[in-house]
């Protein structure tokens, strides 16, 4: 190694082949919906989107399905390239981050239909969920919000290299091992359950993250971490506020160390970030009853984050496991992302 933290190069591009529309585009505005057949009904789905009164004024909607080869990015693209001016991502959090790193360098906009048990990326833009007639109603009749979106180059065992985006959050440690242990039936069948018996095998491992970080051009350090996860935005589901200045359209990230070195730490760690994050901080009386920040925690805040492990490590992005990487760049791209939302919930106009 040497004393600088070595970024990847690009090398690899995006993964995903293109799927033809199910409908030829007719007059009008055009609307493309991409589902996840596994995550939506594909039959209650098209009968909301034909009962929805905000379609009157688009052309007849392109159809899209997901498949376990192509994910999304296939199938945005092809979209975008039949006219569509509107997609919308209809699955979990890894179909919309999948179909959110095409349409962002499209002139298209993003409509979510969250399914499954995270809807992360709704959450922390306070959407309804549960309720698909409220949500292709925002679709096709709410008005549009930039946000920010997050890039990764992750560089591989072999060298290679690959660039994703995410929307949420990006993790490596127990945040990654959890994910690689959660068994996806029982997941299906018991939901955020399922990660309990995740986190379980997860701990059993003793290795820590040992890794070297460059932070906006910054002197590069070298940290010894049990986890690290950087966020584009910081709400996770119960209430957990795990990024507590993390905002979605702000042009930068807040990443958090965990760093824990007893069981007294893990406490310290679950204070924080479920009692004091998710409580406290909400009101300006229960801010003043906050402690100090603890060992067990390092927060920091930035544009651009290189790191390089001593080891390849397990890394997710949106909830997915990604794989192992050896090393990686993450940077904010500022309102990269155009989302649609409720008007009440609209940036201002000029």
């Amino acid at each position: 190694m040497t004393d600088d933290v070595e970024v990847p190069t690009r090398t690899t591009a995006p993964s995903g082949g293109q799927s033809e529309p199910t409908a030829a585009r007719t007059a009008g505005r055009t609307a493309a919906v991409i589902f996840n057949p596994v995550k939506v009904n594909e039959e209650a789905l098209r009968a909301a989107v034909a009962a929805e009164p905000g379609t009157a004024d688009w052309g007849e909607t392109l159809w899209f399905e997901t498949t376990v080869e192509d994910p999304g990015p296939g199938q945005a693209r092809a979209a975008i390239e039949a006219g569509a001016e509107l997609v919308i991502a209809a699955g979990g959090d890894g179909t919309i981050r999948a179909v959110a790193q095409v349409v962002a360098g499209s002139p298209a906009t993003l409509a979510l239909l969250p399914s499954g048990t995270g809807n992360l990326l709704a959450r922390n833009l306070d959407l309804t969920l549960d309720d698909l007639a409220h949500s292709i109603g925002v679709a096709y009749a709410g008005a549009d919000r930039r946000i920010d979106l997050a890039w990764a180059d992750i560089r591989r065992e072999g060298g290679a290299v690959e660039r994703e985006a995410f929307l949420v959050m990006a993790g490596l440690g127990l945040d990654a091992k959890m994910l690689s242990h959660t068994d996806e039936e029982l997941k299906a069948r018991v939901g955020w359950l399922a990660y309990v018996d995740a986190i379980r095998k997860a701990l059993r491992d003793k290795n820590r993250l040992r890794m070297r970080y460059r932070l906006d051009g910054r002197p590069t350090r070298t940290v010894s971490a049990h986890t690290l996860i950087i966020g584009n935005c910081g709400s996770l589901p119960a209430n957990i506020l795990l990024l507590p200045t993390a905002a979605i359209d702000d042009g930068r990230f807040e990443a958090v160390f965990l760093r824990p070195e007893s069981a007294w730490g893990w406490v310290q760690i679950f204070v924080k970030i479920v009692w004091e994050n998710g409580v406290l901080r909400r009101t300006r009386i229960g801010r003043k009853l906050m402690s100090p920040d603890v060992d067990a925690l390092r927060y920091v805040k930035g544009r651009h984050l290189d790191v390089v492990l001593s080891r390849p490590e397990e890394l997710e992005l949106d909830g997915d496991s990604f794989g192992r990487t050896q090393a990686f760049r993450t940077w904010i791209e500022p309102g990269g992302l155009t989302v649609r939302v409720p008007k009440s919930e609209a940036e201002p106009t000029e």
